[in-house]
């Protein structure tokens, strides 16, 4: 099987999550969650609460999120909830990217789903 590329690249976008589905249960980000995935093999961001920095090594539509860094900081209990599920989803086995028109679906091995738009400057 050849590796697949995305419609267009995902590294070096600043990436808005607007929802995910995790487990059958469809998530709405309760706050501003963003992903960056650089094309030096390092990726950031915000999970909802939290700020995060990770390793990510992409190769075609594949992407592999590991050796997370967070900060430390308490939120109200749906930033939280949804913090942990987003952190799970990103980093469970390797992710297939589907990037087309502005919008960006991460798949896990499990079916979980990181629904991302390009986010706007402010």
């Amino acid at each position: 099987m050849s590796e697949q590329r995305p419609r267009q690249a995902v590294t070096g976008i600043d990436w808005r999550v607007d929802g995910l589905t995790a487990g059958g249960e469809s998530l709405r980000a309760p706050a501003v969650a963003r992903l960056r995935i650089g094309e030096d093999g390092k990726a950031g961001g915000n999970l909802g609460c939290n700020h995060f920095s990770a390793d990510a090594t992409v190769r075609g539509d594949r992407i592999t999120i590991g050796n997370v860094r967070t900060t430390r900081m308490a939120c109200a209990e749906p930033r939280m909830t949804f913090e942990r599920a987003l952190a799970r989803a990103l980093t469970t086995g390797t992710l297939t990217a589907r990037a087309d028109d502005g919008k960006l679906t991460l798949t896990n091995g499990d079916g979980d789903r990181v629904l991302l738009s390009r986010d706007a400057p402010e």
